[in-house]
């Protein structure tokens, strides 16, 4: 007797769906990522929108609900203007690192699209957003979704309280500093989102006990050694240096009204909700897309869904990985899912199916066998720049056909600096790694001391990479915004960090206007 494999029924039949079918996606779906992947994810929300509500998630930096702003406007004009000419597509999904985990899907997605994005997004974005351990350290996915319903409504309340202009004007100043608003190396204590949203009058009250002490200008003239002392501690006081520029002046800005205060706090924590994603972009492509391809693998081999979802499927699949050469006009760099895809497939070559080169190479995971748990101890414990230093093999990089040119402005032409020989191959791997390496890929500028005793004046440091210097028209404007945050004058000085030479020095000054009583006051 010949036992017959049970074929599961189809999940749909053609492109049309319903809500009851994207129940039965999700669920199929599910099983598939937990049964064969043993993926961990948060709880799902799956949500249906329209082209216009996709059109406003981009303007909201894909975020449920959002204060307002006028450069959201903006940006959805912009978006809507190209979405309309045709000039780009829209994309199929987006989703929110939360718990629940919420997912966009577009209403004019196929019965396979939906099924494809449910597998990409919700299981697997869902799976990297849980277990990265960046994501771990700097989000808090059980409190955003609350925090962001109070900085809406606050927002709203200081647009009435003290008017639309200074809220916008603040706004803007805050979103010009927020690339420099974030903690890059962990605090003591996890953020926990709840229990900010809560601790806001308990601030308000710590400022007034806190800041006349800071401010009070000491009288006399120190001597040498009492003004060395007296610097040190001052400095030590403020936390100097300070990296987290918002920090330091929504806790140390002289002139800063609490409400004025709890805006910049808002800024930043978004501003630090969006860190990690910005250093794991291949990793979490990559890894959302070798899922939603193993899934909807099983799903065809196992009957779920027929031929022709499938090929609808490998030609969506086929354009997302696709790598254009560098001299194609829509060549923009390395696209990261094609990229992250390749070496998540190529992690899974080592471990089933392994060369000697792998096995020299990557002793640890050649013929291990155990592919998938190897993946997971990735996605987990990896960001973009070691993760390309880890796992970038030789054989992906001829395939890739990858060189290290250097190009050097002082010479005529272009250098070919590593080939396809072993040292080679750590050149290129090297190389590629540290584009993505949060040190080079944002200035390091860091405030370093506060005149408490004279004019109050706020001295900033750039330390160069490479001798590379700011670009002079963005650092007038933003140094200008930061002076009117301080209220006083602010120094940035651009050094060498080899030997301190001072490079260069941007100064900007902010004129005092006084309120009503007297006091200063900024807006």
């Amino acid at each position: 007797m010949v036992a017959i494999a049970e074929k599961h029924p189809l999940l749909f039949t053609g492109s049309d769906w319903d809500f009851d079918t994207i129940r039965r996606i999700h669920e199929t779906v599910g099983e598939v990522a937990g049964r064969q992947l043993g993926l961990d994810t948060y709880p799902n929300q799956i949500e249906v929108i329209t082209a216009e509500q996709m059109l406003d998630a981009y303007a909201s930096t894909g975020m449920p609900q959002l204060y307002r702003h006028w450069s959201f406007g903006k940006q959805f004009a912009h978006h809507e203007m190209v979405y309309r000419k045709g000039m780009s597509a829209l994309a199929y999904e987006i989703v929110i690192n939360s718990n629940p985990c919420i997912s966009y899907i577009m209403e004019e997605n196929t019965a396979m699209m939906q099924t494809l994005v449910i597998a990409h997004a919700a299981f697997g974005h869902n799976h990297f957003f849980k277990n990265n351990y960046l994501f771990r350290q700097w989000t808090d996915a059980e409190g955003i979704l609350d925090y962001l319903a109070f900085a809406r409504k606050y927002i709203a309340q200081c647009e009435e309280r003290h008017g639309l202009s200074a809220v916008e004007r603040l706004l803007d100043i805050a979103h010009s500093l927020q690339s420099h608003g974030v903690h890059r190396y962990p605090r003591r204590s996890r953020l926990d989102l709840k229990v900010e949203r809560q601790r806001e009058a308990e601030r308000h009250a710590y400022r007034e006990q806190v800041y006349n002490d800071l401010w009070r200008t000491v009288p006399g003239q120190p001597s040498q050694t009492a003004g060395r002392s007296s610097a040190e501690r001052r400095r030590a006081m403020l936390g100097l240096p300070e990296e987290n520029i918002l920090y330091f002046l929504e806790k140390t800005a002289p002139l800063l009204q609490p409400w004025q205060r709890e805006v910049l706090r808002i800024v930043r924590h978004v501003a630090q909700y969006f860190y990690p994603q910005s250093q794991t972009k291949i990793m979490n492509e990559g890894c959302a897309t070798w899922c939603h391809y193993r899934i909807m693998t099983h799903l065809h081999e196992q009957g779920s869904i027929d031929d022709g979802a499938f090929l609808e499927f490998l030609q969506s699949h086929a354009n997302v990985i696709m790598q254009p050469t560098y001299d194609k006009p829509y060549y923009n760099g390395l696209n990261p899912y094609a990229i992250g895809f390749a070496m998540m497939q190529d992690i899974v070559r080592i471990c089933e199916s392994p060369e000697d080169e792998d096995r020299a190479w990557f002793p640890d995971i050649a013929g291990k066998g155990d592919a998938v748990t190897v993946l997971k101890h990735v996605w987990e414990n990896y960001r973009d720049e070691s993760f390309l230093s880890q796992f970038l093999s030789p054989r992906l990089i001829r395939e890739w056909r990858l060189f290290h040119l250097e190009d050097d402005s002082t010479k005529p032409t272009l250098r070919v600096d590593a080939i396809h020989d072993e040292r080679g191959y750590r050149r290129i791997r090297n190389a590629l790694s540290r584009q993505y390496d949060i040190g080079w890929q944002q200035a390091d500028i860091q405030i370093i001391d506060v005149d408490l005793d004279g004019d109050r004046q706020l001295t900033l440091q750039h330390n160069t990479v490479n001798g590379i210097l700011l670009y002079e028209k963005d650092i007038d404007q933003v140094l200008q915004n930061l002076a009117a945050i301080w209220g006083y004058k602010v120094v940035l000085r651009e050094v060498d960090p080899a030997t301190g030479r001072l490079i260069k020095e941007h100064i900007a000054r902010t004129p005092q206007r006084n309120g009503p009583n007297g006091e200063d006051q900024l807006f």
